[in-house]
């Protein structure tokens, strides 16, 4: 918004506003005054209303003692600041920009009423898990087909420490390059319900999600910021995408949002996240991921989500296949809760992973 309206003054000191790299500082600073300033009045109006974190009964006994009435849905003003600052701040005739944007609100909305039916029914149930598939899977799905249809989205895969490595769908068989290309949308929205619902079990300790989701959001602003950018892309033999350089402006909000509700959620946390955050911000790491076109680079930016869902596909796979569990508590965080891990050592080693990770990620440019 204030992209558009100073640019078009065209008065003296406007200009700094078309420079991407002070937009993005602001966003920044945006989001993060904002998500700091509210989360106070939203902690006590949440105990207020007894809008507290329903703890399951069969997770760490540890939970039952220290984690009772603890506020939740602390994704509402995390996601205030990171719309606020991107509206602001965010270059609004750029599709990739409304792309994150609905996603991201889309999957809150869906985290909200998972949310609201604990919260309401005293339950940990919440909405069914179909449900929340299904939503996502619509949500991502309509975005991604107005993508590909509008050719926003190129139906391209790039692959990680090859340079100028690209897998074009439409190219894999001549007979019916059309239809093909519907498969890169498909693997796109699987890949932002498996982002999504992989950071969604992260956020079981205080501070645990947040830390990684805000490396990883990082990673992607550097990394959206050089695919943006003509030269640097051809420099590191990566592919250009026109546009994707904004989305650092949101990646940033992320981190700054990210920072005002860390200050609540330290150890010993004063507000948790909720499905509202957590799917919500996975899918905005997931999108970040396709608009660069850096999707397979995940498993090394968002190592931790992915190790998270992968322990427990395998703890459920294990029990269902030979009757035994490979974990003492699935998923892994817990794993070492019962191990005899304090909750802030669990946290700040998982943090330092994600963020020797992101390194490794972001040294994969230069490789190539």
């Amino acid at each position: 918004m204030l992209y558009h309206l100073m640019t078009s003054l065209d008065l003296p000191g406007t200009n700094v506003f078309r420079y991407i790299t002070f937009r993005t500082a602001w966003g920044m600073i945006t989001a993060l005054v904002l998500s700091y300033l509210v989360f106070p009045y939203f902690i006590r109006w949440m105990k207020q209303a007894k809008v507290n974190q329903i703890i399951r009964s069969d997770g760490p006994e540890s939970h039952l003692l220290n984690k009772v009435g603890t506020p939740t849905m602390g994704g509402v003003p995390i996601l205030l600041g990171i719309t606020v600052s991107t509206l602001l701040w965010a270059r609004l005739d750029d599709a990739y920009t409304w792309m994150v944007l609905i996603v991201t609100l889309g999957y809150g909305l869906i985290g909200f009423v998972d949310d609201w039916k604990k919260v309401m029914h005293r339950s940990s149930d919440g909405l069914a898990g179909r449900w929340k598939i299904v939503g996502q899977v619509l949500i991502g799905g309509g975005v991604l087909a107005w993508g590909h249809l509008s050719g926003a989205i190129e139906p391209t895969l790039a692959i990680p420490f090859v340079k100028d490595a690209v897998i074009d769908f439409r190219e894999l068989w001549v007979g019916a390059p059309d239809a093909l290309g519907w498969l890169f949308p498909a693997f796109a929205l699987f890949v932002a319900v498996a982002v999504s619902n992989a950071v969604n079990l992260t956020d079981g300790l205080d501070g645990l999600a947040i830390g990684p989701v805000m490396t990883s959001a990082a990673t992607y602003g550097v990394i959206a910021y050089v695919t943006g950018h003509a030269k640097f892309a051809d420099y590191l033999g990566i592919p250009y995408v026109a546009g994707a350089g904004e989305m650092i402006v949101i990646a940033m909000a992320v981190v700054g949002a990210g920072l005002g509700f860390l200050w609540y959620n330290a150890y010993p946390a004063q507000v948790f996240m909720g499905d509202v955050g957590s799917l919500a911000l996975g899918g905005t790491l997931a999108m970040l991921a396709v608009t660069t076109k850096h999707e397979l680079l995940f498993v090394l930016v968002g190592g931790i989500f992915v190790m998270e869902a992968l322990s427990v596909v395998l703890q459920v796979g294990s029990y269902k296949l030979r009757k035994k569990r490979i974990f003492a508590m699935a998923p892994i965080h817990h794993h070492y809760e019962k191990q005899g891990w304090s909750e802030p050592k669990i946290i700040v080693r998982f943090w330092i992973i994600s963020i020797i990770l992101a390194m490794m990620a972001l040294s994969t440019l230069k490789l190539r």
